[in-house]
């Protein structure tokens, strides 16, 4: 064994760099939150061969003194924190005095700052080779420029793990993009080899904001999104959330901010995709620019050396925050709001917000105002209809006839009326046919969202006219959606409903597992799961709720331990009670050849356009869509 040394100040710094500097992209994510904690306003990034050759950062902050200039650059050095307490309520981006040293160490570093109280500016320069400060007067503005060149021209073996320009300055790009979202309030500037890539002002408007958010994360998220503020005990959420129509491939437009922080965390991942759960299609991933902002003393973010990753005093408080703002968001999203003239206004906030087109006014349905009767599995809309109809198939699944609610035969009872008047009046359309929007009577009355059915497509499709257009509805999908929402009022209202198992189930399971269940004995029991620790390491379920008589128990256990373990929290019973009645929902809605009356299918585009995620059926697939008549005269070239 070789005997125990200190090491030098040059390799300590190194083994550092490999912490902090990765990239070039880590260079400028630690330059670029020290100008913001310096209180810049306007940052402008300067970068040559992805950043590689190059990285010049300059800022309008308050600088850095000529005392401070060398002290700066040294390990551990920082005017952040002073004392242990403040590690305890962190309100700046950067703290921990590693970024300047290990950036230093790795580059030909030069730093020109000014104060206001200086009469002119200083200037220090290092080189990882040996380490040493030189501090030389400069002429400089109040703030700071920040050059770094020749990143790890010292440690070669570094350098050769680096990729193209191209995917450098790509991931450079991306820190840029998340701190220009962070911070409102700040201009930022980017260039590339000379090239301008980015000029965003100072924002303070919404509609400003809308704009930066346009030009960072493009225009059709903001044209497809809701925008969300809600502060509830201590915690406020606000930002935009992409629509479930407008998911993603991949997990590429999702930023979450914790006080101004960008951040990857597990818990917050999962209380998103928990929000998303029966709207998303299978293997999409949602979009949102979210921001989080509690007291600092209530999340640590000194847990990762590049501060990505945070911990919540009570992470259960702030999952079920997330969840339950994030999923009465975009439950109350109507398709009156997702029409191009439309705008969003949140309940869930004193303000009213404006739809990412900029234009104001609009206003949710909240849950409260919706009347939703409970109605049986089977379709009222194909009431009437019979399997000897010419346009059903002989394959074609037949349901049992049931009564129509009383609210649905009095809209079928409303709009036949209207038609009738209509068709009285103006001698045009035979009886029980439906005016077109722009006929004089229609325009006159208030023209529904999803505008007055005029026929049915193959038995499938219902088409409508409205005031932008022609909309085509999937009916089945859209009954089905319909139907689960309602079973699901329906099963809140009564409650889970569990019963005893004949024989009770033990599962062998770890010490902590066991722990972890007793302790929350209580948050089962509301589950309709009842447990008891038998030993150590076995627990005995005795009740299961009674729509998940026929589930695996044991693994739903195990489950629900590891998502109290991991989140604070669980939605697997429910989760799994939501499946059956999604299937019951999908076998009780009208099927495919099932002819409707043109008073039946109103009544369905009345009931989607007062139905929670009407816009998605149960699979996340869309019930609807809209061809607005400047699309229709493209597509015959009206107007060429």
């Amino acid at each position: 064994m070789k005997p125990i040394r200190l090491l030098d100040t040059r390799l300590a710094n190194q083994i550092a760099a490999g912490e902090v500097v990765e990239r070039p992209a880590s260079v400028v994510k630690e330059l670029l939150e020290n100008s913001l904690d310096a209180g810049a306003k306007r940052v402008n990034v300067d970068v040559d061969s992805g950043g590689v050759k190059l990285i010049r950062i300059r800022d309008d902050g308050h600088g850095i003194g000529k005392d401070d200039l060398a002290l700066a650059l040294s390990r551990h050095a920082t005017s952040k924190i002073s004392e242990l307490e403040d590690l305890e309520g962190v309100g700046t981006l950067g703290f921990r005095g590693e970024a300047l040293a290990s950036i230093s160490s790795v580059s030909r570093l030069t730093l020109t700052s000014q104060v206001e109280s200086q009469e002119s500016g200083w200037q220090v320069r290092t080189e990882g080779r040996d380490m040493e400060a030189i501090v030389n007067p400069a002429p400089h503005p109040v703030g700071t420029t920040i050059e770094v060149k020749d990143l790890f021209f010292n440690t070669p073996a570094r350098r050769k793990f680096l990729r193209t320009e191209k995917t450098e300055f790509s991931h450079l790009e991306e820190v840029v993009k998340r701190l220009a979202l962070s911070r409102f309030d700040v201009g930022f500037g980017l260039r590339h080899n000379q090239r301008s890539i980015h000029q965003l002002r100072p924002c303070s408007t919404q509609a400003e904001k809308d704009r930066r958010v346009a030009a960072l994360c493009g225009p059709k998220f903001i044209e497809h999104s809701v925008i969300v503020d809600v502060e509830v005990s201590g915690l406020k959420l606000w930002g935009w959330v992409g629509l479930p129509t407008f998911s993603r491939s991949s997990a590429d437009l999702q930023y979450f901010f914790v006080n101004g922080r960008v951040i990857r965390d597990k818990l917050v991942a999962h209380a998103v995709r928990q929000a998303y759960r029966d709207v998303l299609y299978g293997g999409r991933h949602p979009t949102f620019v979210l921001y989080l902002e509690l007291d600092p003393a209530l999340v640590d973010v000194n847990v990762h050396p590049t501060k990505h990753e945070v911990r919540f005093r009570d992470g259960r408080m702030v999952h079920n925050f997330l969840f339950s703002t994030l999923h009465r968001a975009l439950g109350e999203v109507s398709p009156e709001d997702q029409l191009p003239s439309a705008a969003l206004s949140s309940p869930l906030s004193s303000q009213p917000q404006t739809r990412a087109s900029g234009v104001e006014g609009g206003e949710f349905k909240s849950q409260e105002s919706m009347q939703l009767s409970p109605a049986p599995g089977a379709s009222s809309y194909a009431h009437g209809a019979t399997s000897g109809s010419p346009s059903a198939s002989a394959g074609a699944r037949q349901l049992k006839e049931t009564p129509m609610p009383e609210q649905v035969q009095q809209q079928i009872k409303a709009y036949g009326e209207l038609y009738a008047s209509g068709a009285a009046e103006h001698n045009a359309p035979q009886e029980g046919q439906p005016l077109a929007v722009n006929d004089a009577q229609a325009v006159q009355a208030d023209i529904p969202p999803l505008g007055f059915a005029i026929a049915q497509l193959k038995g499938i499709y219902i088409l409508a006219e409205n005031e932008q257009g022609m909309i085509l509805v999937d009916m089945h999908a859209a009954h089905e959606r319909i139907t689960y929402e309602r079973m699901k009022i329906s099963w809140h209202a009564d409650g889970i409903k569990a019963q005893p198992l004949l024989v009770p189930k033990s599962i062998a399971v770890s010490d902590r597992e066991a722990t972890c269940a007793e302790e929350n004995n209580e948050y089962f029991r509301k589950l309709g799961l009842t447990l008891e620790r038998m030993g150590p390491e076995t627990l005995l379920v005795r009740q299961v709720p009674v729509m998940l008589h026929n589930a695996d128990v044991e693994q739903l256990v195990r489950d629900v331990v590891s998502d109290l373990m991991q989140h604070g929290a669980s939605d697997r019973v429910e989760s799994q009670i939501n499946e059956v009645l999604a299937t019951m929902a999908c076998h009780g809605s009208v099927r495919a050849n099932r002819r409707l009356s043109i008073e039946e299918m109103n009544a369905l585009l009345r009931d989607m356009e007062h139905t929670e995620r009407s816009g998605q059926c149960n699979h996340g697939r869309p019930t609807w869509t809209l061809l607005t008549l400047d699309q229709l005269d493209k597509l015959f070239l009206r107007g060429r």
